[in-house]
């Protein structure tokens, strides 16, 4: 058996630069994760509506979901953000659901983030991507794609 020796961080002297890499440490998880503003449960359409901070939404009806159907009108009402706006959250029943988890099991929801997703990879300058810039470039250009039936 291996024993691994636990560190003590705590001792470390807070300087300008070890509080300036905390906070960039800090801005780099937050932009990576889902944070949630507020959360309003619509009883005319049996849904949650999620709201983030640039006013954007999403409404998730409740009779998708195993854990909100189970739910009365009364605890869907109480529900509430919880973990800095990632998770819902009713304490009364012990109840925490990732947001984003409830976004993945939409399949129309998960199509959009997909979409999303290849367009920004798509942007992105990578070396390999540079690379072949330039030796389409001096070939004149990007070659043409042909049509099924191989011509130009």
């Amino acid at each position: 058996m291996m024993t691994i020796q636990a560190t003590n961080g705590f001792d470390e002297e807070v300087t300008p630069e070890v509080l300036q890499r905390a906070v960039a440490l800090g801005q780099r998880h937050h932009r990576g994760s889902i944070h949630a503003q507020s959360l309003r449960y619509l009883p005319d359409t049996r849904a949650l509506m999620i709201t983030f901070g640039d006013q954007t939404a999403i409404v998730l009806p409740v009779a998708n979901y195993s854990e909100l159907s189970a739910l009365t009108e009364k605890e869907r009402q109480q529900l509430s953000l919880c973990f800095a706006g990632s998770a819902l959250c009713l304490n009364d029943q012990d109840l925490h659901v990732s947001i984003a988890g409830l976004m993945a099991m939409s399949q129309p929801l998960l199509e959009v983030a997909k979409t999303v997703t290849a367009s920004y990879n798509g942007r992105l300058r990578t070396p390999a991507k540079a690379a072949a810039s330039r030796e389409n470039g001096k070939k004149g250009g990007r070659p043409r794609s042909l049509t099924h039936s191989g011509s130009v």
